[in-house]
């Protein structure tokens, strides 16, 4: 109960942080024009579908006109359009808040909504499976890989790695997916080289999982080549001033299992900045990769980026992209401040 307090403490400040920043995006928006552009576009296509219905009951064309500029006025004050936008600053922080960001001007979901919510919450699972896989094989190698290295700092193994880690850090990351797609889908033909799904995709629901994951295999492998040098040195330097310490050379001492060393004196007490990089990375990846969800054509949040700002850029979407990735971000932080209770007895918030 003595942690609850604080922990909530903590949440209500990031909760406060996240309204800030969202209050900051909606006065830009504001001031900016856009979402008074968002709400016209949405009465506008309210009143061509109105526009379609009235057609076939009124003959009339100006009667016809009289009806729509009537309900032209209703939605313009149900919408607050008739309004200064500081007015409606907070059903527009409610609009954000929720997605109801109205419509898309030229992207569309799957099953053919223009909604804004309905497109990003369509490709957020696809950029989940992907990044996060990703992550996962990422921090496996590197836990594993980096501390072995720290406690053999300067050997020939150390060295290698090392070097190969400023090497993978420095490989940009659409080089390396069209190199693996050159290689192994078009001259090896092992894997398929983009896309979700083969063409026409398989109707059993096993068959189409196992097709979806042959596809993600070179997307993944792409990601972790780029990343897993990087978090690898990133392990390794954390962990080897902890393997320096006094306590690491006692339980050597006492005849310990190197293994037991490893996991106990040194992992554990390298873990909380470990998993400060692990969680803020996740949410990262979950923001999408734009670069590698491009080249595979992967249908995730990085490519709904490239697309809402390629061409007639998407404004609507840009921002609903925003705002979620300034949540998860958030999240995350709140996730890293209970991990850090458990992970480092030190720490313990005071009421």
């Amino acid at each position: 109960m003595s942690l609850l307090r604080p922990l909530v403490a903590r949440a209500i400040t990031l909760a406060a942080v996240f309204l800030a920043v969202l209050l900051i995006l909606v006065v830009a928006l504001g001031l900016t024009g856009f979402s008074e552009r968002v709400l016209a576009a949405t009465v506008g296509e309210q009143l061509r579908i109105e526009r379609a219905t009235l057609a076939q009951t009124i003959r009339d064309p100006e009667e016809l006109e009289r009806a729509l500029e009537a309900r032209r006025r209703e939605l313009y004050t149900f919408y607050g359009l008739d309004r200064p936008w500081t007015a409606r600053l907070p059903q527009t922080l409610l609009r954000v808040l929720s997605l109801d960001l109205g419509e898309a001007r030229t992207l569309r979901s799957f099953k053919g909504s223009n909604r804004v919510a309905d497109i990003i919450l369509e490709r957020l699972p696809n950029s989940v499976l992907l990044l996060t896989t990703a992550l996962v094989i990422t921090a496996a190698i590197g836990l594993a890989v980096g501390v072995i290295l720290a406690t053999r700092p300067g050997s020939r193994l150390d060295q290698a790695l090392s070097g190969l880690a400023a090497v993978s850090h420095a490989l940009p990351t659409w080089w390396v997916g069209i190199l693996l797609i050159l290689i192994l889908a078009v001259r090896l033909r092992l894997f398929p080289s983009g896309g979700m799904y083969s063409t026409p995709p398989p109707t059993e629901p096993h068959l189409r999982v196992l097709d979806l994951c042959l596809h993600a295999l070179l997307p993944v492998l792409t990601l972790v080549l780029v990343n897993v040098g990087p978090y690898i040195y990133v392990v390794r330097t954390i962990t080897l001033n902890v393997a320096r310490e006094d306590h690491v050379a006692m339980a050597r001492a006492k005849g310990l299992p190197e293994s037991r060393v490893r996991s106990h004196h040194i992992l554990r007490v390298a873990a909380p900045p470990i998993v400060t990089g692990l969680v803020l990375g996740l949410a990262g990846t979950l923001s999408g990769s734009i670069l590698v969800e491009t080249v595979f054509h992967w249908q995730g949040m990085g490519r709904l980026y490239y697309e809402a700002v390629l061409g007639t850029p998407d404004e609507a979407v840009i921002v609903a992209l925003t705002f979620l990735y300034t949540l998860l971000y958030v999240v995350a932080r709140l996730i890293l401040e209970i991990l850090y209770v458990f992970l480092d007895p030190r720490v313990r918030y005071a009421d």
